[in-house]
């Protein structure tokens, strides 16, 4: 006997230094009497990036205790499938959050309480909401970035009115003591646990009732089809990609200089402001006029000088590849000493803040030049009315931010230096995000072919909507096609270039869509299952292929009554009629039970 338990949020505070803060799913692991023999273990979607905590234990002398503690909700946006799953099989579902940190709340409500309503579907999951801390009023920070309502609380009122959305139980932990965690959390934790294994138990003695009340001939008992093939998700290399771009210096068009002229540091206008409004300002894609604080035009024109002459993509049509880098001066030698660091910290998108502190603590080993050049960085990335702070802010929730400033780009001609030229259409783009995303393009703009000296680019064999959605992910790192038949279009597009990862999304994206849908509209829908069979062979995706042959096969009863079946090779034909469901055997043990009972009905059971 088992129970499963998965606990979401972070019941810690946003802007707490007390990292070493033991959290409320491990106070109660080792404080509980029933707990013994705990085990625990990391998982991640790419090393540095834990997505949750497993833990394994026994509770009540016998029973297995699993549970999965995912402090980042940014799962349901990197992994949908992973926490879906994990939904899934839970018995337990808690929640929890620190009454401190409002901005999390807040983005918890908003954003990731509709997924979980959506994951848990009409599933009777018992869930916890937590609300743990103790509500402070203290002192507001005075950091130039800090956003203005960091130090207002969680009421009591919000989080009750959170639970009754969810249906929830709501506790208030005002601090991880042996009374909160053993009396009043381990209590109601401890009786869902007894619920969930007397439900288990009755279940089980149900099905035990049923094989023993009929001893007369037993119906051919029909076996699950065959398991589908898992096709698993590959992790984002976003970051890493924008991040070589900086390390090798393709399509770079703007270079940065000390005022002696003596050394240049490389960069990309497209990458700079779309993480600083600064930069913005520096290349002619906002005037001065249109900025909202007047300290970022002051410290612009401080720090850096554009030389005269330079060209700035003022025409819709972007520049010429053949243009050189625009040359900027940094009238600032102790910040330009830190530029390639600074670069570093913007480019990797993760926004490692107490990295670039300990890079540039190193370099200039002096605390006041440190902290000179510290307070640049923080006010060349300041965004007016969103982002306030960078060190006290998560990581995850920069990178959110860093990707949807990209977006601030995607099919605008503001800083374009490529059109494609698509349908009759024109869709400007950068050069620069493309060489970063994409190798088939990075090889096209680089290498000796016609597109590398081009502005105008045609493009064939896709659909105008297939190529933006192609294009906005690579801007993005993300995609949402619309329909199975736009993913398939998406996959062709996404092979043509290949970006195996976006293939993946793709592939997903079908597979999802087909187990969710059911029988009768299988059977009505005009959808060509073989079609797609064919053109996932065309193009070279094995998995979604497999995955496919494997469908047909499930649901033989449906696509074999369909004309589309007939499409299907020899081969085809073999793999399907092997691996059908139900089976042959299955279909004729079941006419002779028919038979055996029609049989029976002729005779009198009485006499």
């Amino acid at each position: 006997r088992s129970v499963n338990i998965v606990a979401f949020g972070n019941e810690r505070d946003g802007f707490s230094e007390d990292n070493q803060q033991p959290s409320l799913i491990w106070s109660y692991l080792g404080r509980s009497a029933l707990i013994s023999q705990i085990d625990s273990s990391l998982s991640a979607s790419h090393v540095g990036n834990p997505v949750f905590t497993e833990y394994q234990a026994c509770v009540f002398g016998n029973v297995r205790l699993v549970v999965h503690d995912c402090p980042v909700w940014d799962i349901f946006d990197s992994d949908w499938y992973t926490s879906c799953r994990l939904i899934g099989g839970a018995d337990i579902i808690v929640i929890k959050y620190s009454v401190n940190d409002k901005t999390s709340f807040q983005e918890l409500k908003d954003s990731y309480v509709p997924m979980v309503k959506k994951a848990l579907n009409h599933c009777s999951v018992p869930v916890i909401i937590s609300a743990i801390g103790a509500r402070k009023n203290g002192v507001p920070c005075t950091c130039p970035l800090c956003t203005s309502d960091r130090r207002s609380c969680v009421t009591t009122s919000e989080g009750v009115q959170l639970a009754k959305e969810l249906g929830a139980t709501y506790l208030e932990l005002h601090t991880l003591n042996d009374f909160y965690i053993q009396k009043y959390f381990g209590g109601v934790l401890e009786y869902f646990m007894i619920q969930s294994l007397n439900q288990k138990s009755s279940e089980k003695m149900k099905k035990r009732k049923k094989t023993q009340k009929c001893h007369r001939v037993q119906p051919p008992q029909l076996e699950q089809p065959e398991k589908m093939p898992i096709l698993k998700g590959e992790a984002s290399h976003y970051n890493a990609d924008l991040h070589n771009l900086l390390c090798c210096c393709q399509c770079a068009d703007v270079a940065f200089y000390p005022e002696d002229l003596s050394t240049a540091v490389e960069a990309h206008k497209i990458i700079l402001c779309s993480v600083s409004h600064l930069f913005m300002l520096l290349f002619g894609v906002k005037s001065p006029s249109d900025a909202q604080d007047a300290s970022v035009v002051q410290l612009a024109q401080s720090l850096f000088a554009v030389e005269p002459g330079d060209p700035f993509p003022s025409s819709p049509r972007g520049v010429p590849a053949c243009v050189p880098p625009v040359r900027v001066v940094v009238k600032d030698s102790v910040f330009c000493s830190c530029l390639p660091d600074i670069l570093h910290f913007i480019y990797s998108g993760a926004f490692q803040w107490e990295r670039l502190e300990e890079d540039i603590r190193k370099k200039l080993k002096d605390p006041d030049k440190t902290e000179h050049v510290l307070e640049k960085v923080k006010c060349i990335l300041k965004t007016p009315g969103k982002l306030n702070t960078v060190k006290d802010c998560k990581s995850h929730q920069i990178k959110r931010l860093y990707n949807t400033s990209l977006r601030l780009f995607f099919n605008t001609p503001v800083l374009a230096d490529v059109i494609f030229k698509i349908q009759g259409a024109s869709v400007p783009a950068h050069r620069a995000v493309l060489v970063a995303r994409c190798e088939v393009m990075a090889a096209m703009f680089n290498g000796n072919y016609l597109e590398a000296n081009s502005i105008l680019v045609p493009v064939y064999g896709v659909s105008k909507d297939t190529f933006l959605s192609f294009l906005e992910y690579l801007y993005t790192d993300s995609c949402c096609p619309a329909s199975i038949l736009q993913a398939m279009s998406l996959l062709i597009c996404a092979e043509m270039y290949q970006v195996m990862r976006l293939q993946h999304i793709c592939e997903l994206y079908i597979i999802t869509q087909l187990q969710s849908m059911p029988s009768r509209e299988l059977a009505s829908t005009s959808l060509s299952i073989v079609s797609l069979l064919k053109k996932a062979k065309f193009h070279n995706s094995d998995c979604l292929s497999t995955w496919l042959l494997h469908f047909i096969a499930t649901n033989y009863l449906i696509f074999s009554q369909k004309p589309e079946f007939q499409e299907l090779s020899v081969e085809e034909r073999n793999f399907v009629e092997m691996h059908r469901w139900p089976s042959n055997l299955y279909l004729k043990q079941l006419a002779d039970y028919r038979n055996y009972i029609h049989s029976q009905k002729c005779h009198c059971t009485v006499m």
